[in-house]
């Protein structure tokens, strides 16, 4: 008897806003992804658990807030609080693996110091770059033989931190080389050999579902493109992010002090603008190579048996309250994710979602799709009642996030947000409040403002009892300093 799960196909970016793939965002070319939400359900109010790379991996490995894995900050960095993810976790690709389903895995990693997808119940089918993972050299290979050797690159039109080539970092630079010669194309085409395997009615477990998982490595700075991205956004007519009119007036110290530390303090809107429209080419040829999976999708008679989900880890500020990367800043551009899920015959075309959910809620998502156990362990939801268009009763009407700094130094922070405003926990320094609905921007901190003093109240009911729920070691202690 044929097995009636469906296949999956999870393709996680690296650092990609929200607002790129928003019906009303800034004018991003993403025509395969929003040809993903016009075929499935887009939603609107999905938030990362925390924005930094290694941990938030982690939660969707785990379906655990960073609290219950411990891996709490990069791995690969000198101050990892965790080097590798502890293997008596359950994480939800051990779980499909033991439910008969076929895992694969293209690209980025960047879970464990030590550790590789392998160890987790995937095969991993190359890749990854040596900055974060170096599993393998096969991006290197493939260079070598189209005859552009990564050593040999030339870049042009590059914008470094603190005006620095020696010293800083690169932020956007274009690129000489071929598309065909970029790590998103290849990255699409080893997918698209997987996608292909996973076909064959000829391979020995051809009875099996599969799931693949693609990370790109984008649009994550350097911002690096070639031609035609490099060009396609003119950066005279890339308009300021409203929240770039930023003061810190209010703010927490770390703000701006971070705005020094990343060496972007002298940063003015035309050298932005310039790093902005990288971006947005470094997206849009990310979309197309996206574009390319979904066509091999439907050549390869895929479509109808396969979930197809598309997310990114975190944000990034690209000049958003003049910042660069992500860091101690917990707004909306390094917190909202694109999600966007796509099922024939379960997922009705061309809807959103506005319920509140957390990416790492994806790994029960999966193991329910995948008629496998979810484990007690998780502090997730599925979102199955979601994508069948039915909102339980229960649903909670917040999402919870936590940051524990990085290279910059370590420290705990908590965000609980609703549909109308934002609470920050900030520990040793001033707390912040925001109403989203009249402040977009979240440049005006409310959290001494009398108006608002049931809002901050009702908002640090909901945090403690986020910080109760997910056992959170900081529960003791935070709920003194919020009363």
């Amino acid at each position: 008897m044929a097995d009636a799960r469906p296949n999956v196909l999870f393709v996680l970016t690296d650092q990609e806003r929200y607002d790129c793939t928003a019906p009303d965002g800034p004018p991003v070319a993403t025509p395969a992804f929003d040809r993903l939400s016009s075929e499935g359900v887009r939603f609107t109010a999905a938030y990362t658990p925390i924005s930094i790379c290694t941990s938030a991996r982690a939660s969707l490995l785990t379906g655990r807030f960073p609290h219950g894995h411990g891996m709490l900050n990069n791995c690969h960095e000198a101050d990892a609080i965790r080097a590798n993810l502890p293997p008596e976790l359950p994480t939800f690709s051990d779980a499909l693996a033991d439910a008969g389903y076929d895992l694969t895995y293209t690209g980025k990693w960047h879970v464990g110091r030590d550790q590789i997808p392998e160890d987790f119940g995937f095969e991993y089918l190359g890749g990854s770059d040596r900055h974060h993972d170096d599993i393998d050299t096969a991006f290197r290979e493939y260079r070598a033989d189209l005859g552009v050797p990564l050593e040999a690159t030339a870049l042009t039109d590059e914008i470094y931190t603190h005006n620095d080539p020696e010293e800083g970092t690169l932020v956007a630079a274009e690129t000489p080389v071929d598309v065909e010669a970029t790590r998103a194309y290849f990255l699409a085409e080893r997918t698209i050999d997987a996608l292909e395997a996973h076909a064959d009615d000829e391979r020995p477990d051809a009875d099996a579902p599969f799931f693949h998982r693609a990370d790109f490595y984008g649009p994550h700075h350097p911002y690096v493109v070639p031609e035609p991205y490099a060009s396609m956004y003119d950066a005279s007519e890339v308009v300021p992010w409203e929240s770039y009119a930023e003061t810190y007036d209010g703010k927490p110290a770390v703000h701006e002090q971070f705005l020094h530390y990343r060496g972007v303090a002298d940063f003015d809107w035309d050298t932005w603008a310039e790093a902005v429209a990288k971006y947005w080419g470094f997206v849009s040829l990310i979309d197309d190579q996206f574009g390319r999976i979904l066509e091999a999708v439907d050549e390869l008679d895929l479509a109808d048996d396969t979930m197809i989900v598309h997310a990114s880890d975190h944000g990034d500020f690209t000049g958003s309250h003049r910042q660069f990367n992500k860091g101690p800043l917990m707004y909306e551009e390094t917190y909202h994710v694109p999600l966007q899920v796509r099922w024939p015959g379960v997922v009705e075309p061309g809807t959103r979602c506005e319920a509140p959910v957390h990416l790492h809620d994806l790994a029960p998502t999966f193991l329910e799709v995948g008629d496998a156990p979810i484990p007690e362990e998780f502090d997730a939801r599925s979102l199955l009642p979601l994508l069948e268009g039915k909102l339980p009763e229960a649903w909670p009407d917040s999402t919870f996030a936590q940051y524990h700094g990085e290279e910059f130094g370590l420290y705990t922070q908590r965000m609980v947000r609703t549909a109308e405003y934002k609470l920050v926990y900030n520990g040793p320094d001033v707390n912040e409040l925001y109403d989203l609905e009249a402040d977009p921007a979240e440049l005006h901190n409310l959290i001494d403002h009398p108006e608002y003093e049931g809002v901050r109240r009702k908002l640090a009911d909901r945090l403690v009892s986020w910080m109760e729920r997910t056992d959170d070691p900081y529960r003791k202690w935070v709920p003194k300093t919020l009363e």
